[in-house]
């Protein structure tokens, strides 16, 4: 089936506020310094300057080519050649530098490792405790290709927040993704909350790629399904020609309606908003689902 594209230029909602001052080129500067990898970067997260400017920013970690080529991604693609054994330390050390009160971490998906990189993932949660023990610290994980003894070294680690997105909707899964799977995430995020009961799951989904309305509440319901606790729903915006095209801007109203939506069906917390992102507000995030427990 072609994709559509959305022949209008970006609404008036699709604003990205420029904010480049010392906060921003600071951390620009320490992520250059300690050779560390940022999602913020690698993925053209609209978000960025606003991010930094407030001195949040999540970690990319095992590298920065990605073994899969979703159609959605600005992350590069290829065969990865880094593994690097100390990146946990440095994570911990920049989190330290920027005096960090919640850490997110998330990866490239690492096909060509036995466990995914989950070992990586749980000595940079270790690594950053033991520096920061009143820093937060979230991890935004592949899904390891089914592979649940990984998933359970990054949740022996207790991180507090465990977080896998399903993307987009069930219908539009594999023509959104790369050998990612719309059942296998769910998966994932049914045995997280089984191995640790005590700590949040969160998951997203982007807008604007062909879903329908309906589809998106079977997504929430799904995620409810599986104990998800927090959700994040943003609009998908196409990082290149290359990439897949904008079906549909959405209006902020129907974000707000669709946290309406999810607030209903349970959820400890909805972000919802053209520019959401997956980590945005993060902070807010894991204060809300403490207060559910």
């Amino acid at each position: 089936m072609p994709n559509q594209t959305v022949k209008e230029p970006k609404p008036d909602w699709i604003r990205i506020k420029l904010t480049t001052g010392d906060n921003y080129q600071e951390i620009k500067s320490m992520m250059r310094s300690k050779t560390l990898h940022t999602v913020c970067e690698e993925a053209r997260c609209p978000n960025i300057y606003e991010c930094w400017a407030n001195r949040t920013a999540t970690f990319m970690i095992l590298g920065d080519i990605c073994t899969r080529a979703c159609r959605f991604c600005a992350v590069n693609t290829g065969r990865p050649t880094e593994l690097d054994l100390q990146e946990p330390e440095r994570v911990a050390e920049a989190a330290e530098n920027m005096g960090l009160q919640h850490c997110v971490v998330t990866s490239v998906a690492r096909d060509d490792l036995s466990d995914g990189g989950a070992m990586i993932f749980a000595e940079t949660v270790k690594a950053v405790r033991n520096r920061l023990p009143l820093c937060s610290v979230e991890v935004l994980i592949p899904d390891f290709m089914g592979n649940w003894d990984a998933l359970k070294v990054v949740m022996d680690a207790k991180p507090d927040i465990l977080n896998h997105n399903i993307e987009t909707v069930e219908r539009m899964s594999n023509r959104v993704r790369a050998k990612a799977k719309y059942d296998r995430s769910l998966e994932l995020l049914k045995r997280a909350k089984e191995m640790q009961p005590n700590i949040p799951t969160k998951s997203s989904i982007m807008l604007g790629v062909g879903e329908e309305w309906d589809e998106i509440l079977q997504a929430m319901d799904d995620l409810r399904a599986v104990n998800c606790d927090i959700m994040t729903i943003g609009q998908y915006l196409q990082p290149s020609p290359k990439h897949l095209n904008v079906v549909k801007y959405y209006h902020p109203d129907e974000f707000a309606k669709l946290k309406e939506e999810g607030m209903k069906r349970g959820f400890s917390h909805v972000e919802s908003g053209p520019l959401v992102r997956s980590s945005y507000h993060a902070h807010e995030q894991v204060k809300s689902a403490a207060s559910q427990k």
